[in-house]
């Protein structure tokens, strides 16, 4: 499955929060709770976040296109520009949008072997966990991590252009980076659904 670049919103999530990411990244200080009309609890929803009706329409409409204009953005879910723009800030401030950036056509760019590394460590004390997140995120290869439980401690999506380029980085760093003690490997064929976010209905 391709992506047109600069087309798309890409989102992430966790139980507790709604990370919302696409074109240009920000980064939201001080954040406040979001209160808009009517309060709304969603199954799944952060307690402190109050949601309501219209909230969610726009998340809907944010997730499907992180690049829709505030005008057309009010326009599908019912509101006034003005309105619409003020909820969208108290998402952001709020943190339940945490920001924008463009989603990327991989083989365009010439980015044809994808993988995932199941990573098994020797320790699995915190500072051991931590010491690796932080390599994790110095990899550039590495474009996912997370950890994980059963067999392996530690999941990771790795992008490259070709298979010499993983080989030499699952040998000379991945394999090589201390505490690890197994890494296991499976190329991705192709991708049957990619469609990040949560599902707003």
């Amino acid at each position: 499955m391709h992506y047109v670049p600069l087309a798309g919103v890409k989102i992430a999530i966790d139980p507790l929060t709604i990370a919302l990411t696409a074109d240009t990244q920000f980064k939201v200080e001080n954040p406040i709770v979001a209160t808009c009309g009517r309060n709304c609890y969603h199954p799944g929803m952060s307690p402190s976040v109050n949601l309501d009706a219209t909230d969610w329409k726009i998340l809907r409409e944010l997730q499907r296109d992180g690049r829709i204009t505030n005008v057309e953005l009010a326009s599908r879910v019912g509101l006034s520009p003005p309105p619409c723009l003020r909820r969208v800030q108290a998402l952001e401030k709020a943190q339940v949008i945490t920001g924008y950036r463009a989603l990327l056509d991989a083989g365009v760019l010439g980015f044809d072997v994808r993988m995932f590394a199941f990573v098994g460590l020797k320790s699995q004390a915190e500072t051991e966990l931590k010491a690796f997140e932080a390599k994790a995120l110095r990899w550039p290869l590495v474009r996912e991590a997370y950890a994980i439980s059963g067999d392996a401690d530690f999941l990771l999506k790795c992008v490259a252009r070709d298979l010499n380029a993983l080989q030499d980085f699952i040998i000379g760093d991945l394999s090589a980076a201390a505490n690890v003690e197994n890494v296991k490997t499976t190329l991705i064929l192709r991708v049957a659904k990619y469609d990040p976010g949560v599902p707003i209905p």
